[in-house]
């Protein structure tokens, strides 16, 4: 789950299983210095994003989402602050003054925004927390010229273009999605439907959180949050995947991320949880 060990992450783990590699089933290592100059695209818009201690994110809106709504983030649920949910845990409504940095397009420093509450965390079935923050979107645009990244409301295609917008690492992976697991395993947590990156998207720690966009709607399609860093099976730091039939198989090096677009249908009018809507499939406490 692609987190450096350089902020509240830096946790025990699974009991005795002694402190989180880098919080990040895909890195080992709290990575230093630059992310790798080749993974960097000049051209890429890094407007929307954010950065955490140990994490990336966004800024997002529901397609239903207006102006005057408070702010939401997007980031895993592995990268909330008070540690990793258990399996089966889905934690809402949780106090929270987590800040986040706003960067611009071209990945330069906006503004400090601050959580007032964790709205909806858990890494049962998918990987993903989302925070409200003291401001609305409408103020975010005025202020900062910054526009929240809208969640696609449809499920992601095989062979689609994809970019991974780290804005951690200020890096943007390109690349495609190669396919879908109907379930990824690491250590205690499974997680449903993952989407599977091509080769290109070789994420790494602090990468957690990413928003994965359509590269030709811009739409967040998914929320990138792990890979299999050495070929071990199943374990931390090296999720294996479990097809229909119960079969499993490992891909070291392949690097994953979790659909977003079921979280629209669990939001109602003021970008308000509501687990008990028609149609809202996420996992609830």
């Amino acid at each position: 789950m692609k987190t450096p060990l350089s902020g509240l992450l830096a946790v025990t783990l699974l009991g005795t299983a002694g402190v989180l590699s880098a919080a990040n089933p895909a890195s080992a290592a709290a990575p230093t210095g630059a992310a790798p100059a080749a993974q960097v695209r000049a051209a890429a818009s890094f407007a929307g994003t954010v950065a955490l201690d140990d994490c990336s994110g966004s800024v997002i809106r529901m397609p239903g989402s207006q102006p005057a709504d408070p702010a939401l983030v997007l980031t895993n649920g592995h990268c909330l602050e008070t540690g990793m949910p258990s399996p089966g845990e889905v934690i809402t409504n949780q106090a929270s003054s987590r800040t986040f940095t706003l960067l611009s397009a071209s990945g330069g420093r906006l503004a400090t925004l601050r959580a007032t509450k964790v709205v909806y965390s858990t890494m049962t079935d998918t990987d993903v927390t989302i925070y409200q923050l003291n401001t609305t979107y409408q103020s975010i645009q005025q202020r900062y010229g910054i526009s929240a990244l809208t969640l696609s409301t449809n499920h992601p295609a095989a062979g689609t273009a994809i970019n991974v917008v780290s804005g951690y690492w200020k890096t943007v992976y390109s690349c495609s999605i190669d396919g879908f697991v109907p379930e990824l395993k690491e250590a205690d947590w499974t997680w449903k439907d993952s989407v599977r990156y091509t080769s290109s998207c070789n994420t790494i720690g602090g990468t957690s959180g990413s928003p994965v966009l359509d590269a030709a709607s811009g739409l967040v399609v998914a929320v990138n949050n792990t890979g299999n860093e050495n070929g071990e099976t199943c374990t931390l730091d090296n999720p294996c995947e479990v097809d229909a039939n119960g079969n499993i198989t490992v891909h070291q090096g392949t690097n994953y991320a979790e659909e977003t677009y079921g979280i629209p249908a669990c939001f109602g009018p003021g970008t308000r949880l509501n687990l008990a809507l028609a149609g809202c499939t996420l996992p609830k406490p």
